[in-house]
């Protein structure tokens, strides 16, 4: 079998085969170049400091003054892929022991080099197993489908950065509408002891000053419990009531819409269930961060849920209201523990809650609402044109390692 892609653009489609060339014959590697600082002694600049997964501080110095691809040496990442394993650096920068540093003799080589190791798996040249690990031996030998043709790997590489442009501008869109409500939450909810907030709508300029009442007085607080299920409580009974744990969740999402099919028998979920409309919040480590449920459940005791809430209160204008600065400060400030802060009954209970009428908060709630769902359209695009260019990727390169 030819060493071809499945798509190749019109103007070389008559060229040779591709090549598969060990990493090393490609790029000059620097890692000899490559200095750490302990955070103690590192003076403080401008200049990024990298590490293996991107920039992890600035200095005041640099080793490296040219446009450079890192690659990471170590870490779980290099197993996982939250973030990207190989990110190319430019004008002064300095890079620690923990990223490889490949110097390439032209910038488009690199950018296809760079995109490729993020597209495939590389756990066949991975040592070590607590502390995965790419060590300049194994990453010499990493083979690279590559073309001979300069003019090939241009073109191929301008369609990736194209591609790549796009996604950029697409995810600063969401983090701007990010910035947007959270700047607009701080107007609209009152902040540092204000009766009002900075911003009414129009309708309610004149309204009463806002009332302050505490959480577990307009509504019923419920901890999950002990003990947990064992792995046999498995239902098809549409009855059966889902059993919800912290990896269930979605951390950036707004509503619990599912779960695993784990269900506590009747007798120990009396206490613990929880019904659509209920909001839940975890009690620990990341703790604080309300959810809207979607579904029935029953929940363990890393959460916490809010039920029967007065119906003089909105229930997505308390999602909303929970979600804002002051009551995050508030369940920092007050967390319990020593090593592990974690949050109580009692804590949650206590949260001051400020509130205008039941129109004007379905009001701000409504207005909120329609910034998240266009926080997740747009979120959605960034989603697609990732696919995209993974699909792409997969025809652009003859390699059946690209995922």
């Amino acid at each position: 079998m030819k060493n071809l892609p499945e798509l190749r653009f019109p103007d070389f489609l008559n060229e040779p085969e591709w090549e598969i060339k060990p990493l090393k014959k490609l790029a000059e590697n620097l890692d000899n170049k490559r200095v750490p600082i302990t955070s103690n002694i590192r003076s403080k600049g401008n200049i990024p400091y990298y590490g293996a997964s991107g920039i992890v501080d600035f200095v005041n110095d640099y080793i490296f003054d040219e446009e450079l691809l890192c690659i990471s040496e170590d870490g779980a990442n290099l197993v996982v892929r939250t973030y990207p394993i190989a990110f190319s650096i430019s004008g002064k920068t300095w890079v620690n022991n923990h990223a490889h540093v490949l110097k390439f003799k032209n910038k488009y080589t690199q950018i296809i080099v760079e995109n490729y190791l993020n597209s495939i798996k590389l756990d066949d040249f991975l040592t070590g197993m607590a502390q995965p690990k790419l060590n300049k031996a194994m990453l010499d030998i990493i083979p690279i489908p590559i073309s001979s043709s300069t003019d090939e790997q241009q073109k191929i590489a301008n369609c990736l950065s194209s591609i790549d442009n796009l996604i950029t501008a697409q995810s600063e869109k969401v983090e701007a509408l990010k910035e947007h409500k959270k700047g607009l939450m701080q107007q609209l909810f009152p902040q540092d002891e204000e009766e009002v907030p900075k911003l009414r709508f129009p309708e309610f300029k004149n309204a009463p000053k806002w009332e302050e009442k505490q959480l577990g007085g307009i509504s019923q607080i419920l901890r999950g419990g002990s003990p947990r299920p064992i792995e046999s409580y498995l239902t098809a009974n549409e009855d059966g009531l889902n059993w919800l744990k912290i990896g269930d969740i979605n951390k950036d999402s707004k509503y619990v819409l599912q779960t695993q099919e784990k269900v506590l028998p009747t007798a120990l979920s009396k206490t613990r269930e929880v019904n659509p409309g209920d909001l839940i919040l975890s009690n620990s480590m990341s703790f604080g961060r309300p959810y809207i449920l979607k579904i029935k459940a029953c929940i363990h005791d890393g959460w916490i849920a809010i039920t029967k809430i007065d119906q003089k209160f909105d229930r997505d204008f308390l999602y909303y209201f929970i979600s804002s600065d002051a009551s995050q400060t508030y369940f920092s400030n007050n967390a319990a523990g020593a090593a592990v802060l974690n949050l109580n009954a009692e804590i949650i209970k206590l949260l001051p809650i400020f509130a205008p009428k039941k129109e004007e908060q379905q009001k701000i709630a409504n207005c909120l609402s329609s910034i998240d769902e266009l926080i997740t359209s747009q979120t959605k695009k960034v989603e697609t044109l990732n696919e995209h260019k993974k699909g792409l990727m997969q025809q652009l390169f003859p390699s059946k390692e690209v995922k």
